[in-house]
């Protein structure tokens, strides 16, 4: 691991791709209310190349962990090819408010975006919605909270946040829109990534055991 001019851990490189372990707190792209966020970063992230990587997917501003760049357009591609087909494998550890009494399974529950003036938006349960499948399994139960391991089969917006809460019945600690704002933060983190390609070997990624969670009593 090594770390960019911006001091973000870049967990995976070569001439295709970039894999940084995204911090909590950071936005993916930069909101409209200003602030720092990683597309405002990524000349930073040249690291030799002429031109500056591109995003591949997003990460919440609450969740840490990989997130996948691009340093091509022919990389660019390939990659989002990948990501149509279903290719992509992530997996995500959280730690929910409560205790998961069984040990695995599987939430299929398709998915929708509400908004309201009053509330602004959120993502619900909704049949009418987009497919939503995300595979889990108990790593942990401490002190009345759970770690678990997710491995979404599909990608849409706060698909872990709302399967925890609807799907477990748990929200994810620290969850400022499905769940209650904690001092620790949201406990979400990206912690593998894993993209095969054709005639190379797979963009295979890794972050680190985040603090937060070991702040939260959980080890890795």
């Amino acid at each position: 691991m090594r770390k960019s001019m911006t001091a973000l851990p870049i967990l995976f490189e070569d001439a295709d791709a970039l894999v940084i372990d995204k911090p909590a707190g950071l936005d993916v792209t930069t909101p409209r209310r200003g602030g720092p966020s990683l597309e405002a970063m990524l000349g930073t992230l040249r690291l030799g190349f002429s031109r500056p990587p591109t995003i591949m997917h997003r990460l919440d501003k609450d969740t840490s962990g990989c997130l996948l760049l691009a340093r091509s357009d022919r990389a660019h591609k390939r990659m989002q090819q990948a990501f149509e087909g279903g290719l992509v494998r992530k997996t995500y550890h959280a730690i929910v408010e409560g205790l998961v009494e069984t040990d695995a399974g599987v939430v299929n529950l398709a998915l929708s975006k509400v908004s309201s003036r009053e509330t602004g938006w959120r993502i619900v349960p909704d049949p009418k919605g987009r497919a939503a499948v995300t595979h889990w399994r108990v790593i942990d139960r401490q002190g009345g909270r759970t770690l678990i391991e997710f491995a979404p089969e599909t990608g849409r917006t706060h698909q872990l946040r709302v399967h925890a809460l609807a799907g477990l019945g748990l929200p994810i600690v620290g969850d400022p829109v499905y769940g209650q704002p904690s001092a620790l933060g949201m406990l979400l983190h990206a912690v593998r990534l894993e993209v095969p390609r054709a005639g190379k070997d797979a963009i295979l990624a890794e972050a680190p055991w985040p603090e937060r969670f070991t702040r939260a009593g959980f080890t890795p």
